[in-house]
Order: structure tokens, then sequence, then C-alpha cells
């Protein structure tokens, strides 16, 4: 069974979106979390966002989060 490995990425409001696409472009990402606070704000699990028609959606809630915020970290579980 594959293990996952986890990082964190600390992102300003404004580069978030990029750094989700980003991600998402890797093949080795299961899961993204967006946390402000410490707290889980939006969770992506990576087979949705294989579904093309449900990625725009994502993308457009991630840019309105990222619109409101200042700071805040982005979690990624990766297929080792």
């Amino acid at each position: 069974m594959a293990e996952e490995k986890k990082e964190e990425f600390k992102v300003s409001g404004q580069d978030v979106v990029e750094k989700v696409k980003s991600l998402i472009h890797e093949g080795s990402v299961r899961k993204i979390i967006i946390k402000q606070d410490g707290k889980v704000v939006i969770e992506i699990p990576m087979t949705l966002a294989a579904i093309g028609t449900v990625l725009a959606p994502v993308l457009a809630a991630v840019g309105a989060f990222a619109a409101l915020a200042t700071n805040c970290s982005i979690e990624v579980e990766r297929k080792e």
C-alpha cells in the first residue's frame, strides 16, 4: 500500500489560486487542504479535481476565499 507524505506551504492570499493550480498539475497530489488560522477552509480531494467540470468551480471557490484571506497555509497529501 502506498504511503502518504504531507507538506505544508505558507502563502499570501493573492498566491493561493496559482499555488493550487500548480499542485493540481503535479501527478502525485492526493488532497489539498487550505487552512486559515489553523482551521480548514477548503478541502479538495484530487479525485474531484481530476474531473474537469468540477475543477472550475473549485478554483472559483479558492479564488473567492483568496480575495478575503491575507495569509493561509496549504497542506498537501502526496502519494509516495
